[in-house]
């Protein structure tokens, strides 16, 4: 790496190791946003890496600036009942000074994973934890089903007369913390390669996380990025990017979702 002990990081690279280990030779308060999604629960083979998530979350921590977010993807083992690891997750993003500013929902529109005695589960946690309060917040908005002016359906005063007026409504709206998303090719990506990760999710998720809680310009990481959704979308819209990944070959796959002359790439 060409960066000192706890000095700023090279950005638009990626970098092969142990986050926990790559994350300690940087300096505090470095990163603006962290997009990722742990190896929870064992459900799929990720080359035989685990991971300690409390250790994980506390090295995230320690390099978020202050007004910093990280959006944490998780979801819980179902089979015999629900686990909860999501949730502890979630305690040890608290326990490591962290503010859980919201429980977003992920929900896949298009899930094939059908339960015996149970609704099919169709959706993963977005925890987002914040360094203080946010210093940045672009809200994503949807078209309202009817905009314009209206007369009220209901002012009544303290007379209990109702003297309807006019009231505009607006064109767009806030979108709810519920995120709806078709996952697969087509849906998460249209980038085959990356389907040779076992758990890709959709760059629209990222892409709209990035778009939240960042500025053009400001420093996006995954610590686990896996195929490099995160990267890649944080590269799309002119913002700094880090991706690391204990597999050299899932980096590989990212780095050919990012094909660039100029993309480098650091081995520990």
């Amino acid at each position: 790496m060409s960066i000192n002990k706890k000095g700023m990081p090279d950005a638009c690279r990626f970098h092969v190791g142990d986050a926990v280990s790559v994350l300690d030779s940087w300096c505090d308060d470095c990163v603006d946003l962290t997009v990722t999604s742990p190896p929870y629960e064992n459900l799929r083979d990720y080359n035989g890496y685990s991971f300690d998530a409390a250790k994980m979350i506390q090295a995230i921590y320690r390099v978020t600036k202050e007004g910093g977010v990280c959006v944490w993807v998780v979801g819980d083992k179902i089979n015999g009942g629900r686990s909860l690891v999501s949730f502890d997750h979630a305690y040890h993003a608290r326990n490591a000074g962290f503010v859980v500013h919201d429980v977003m929902i992920y929900q896949k529109k298009n899930t094939p994973f059908m339960r015996a005695n149970a609704y099919t589960n169709c959706y993963e946690f977005m925890f987002v934890f914040t360094k203080g309060k946010p210093k940045t917040f672009n809200a994503l908005k949807v078209p309202t089903v009817r905009h314009g002016w209206e007369r009220s359906v209901s002012n009544k005063g303290p007379d209990a007369v109702n003297r309807k007026r006019p009231v505009e409504l607006k064109k767009e709206k806030v979108r709810t913390n519920i995120w709806q998303y078709a996952v697969g090719l087509g849906g998460s990506t249209s980038d085959r390669v990356a389907f040779q990760h076992p758990a890709v999710f959709p760059e629209k998720l990222a892409e709209d996380h990035i778009l939240s809680w960042t500025e053009a310009g400001d420093l996006v990481l995954d610590p686990m990025c896996g195929s490099g959704t995160t990267c890649k979308m944080a590269k799309v819209h002119g913002r700094r990017w880090i991706g690391v990944d204990v597999s050299e070959e899932y980096v590989e796959i990212a780095r050919q979702r990012l094909p660039d002359d100029t993309l480098l790439s650091a081995v520990l």
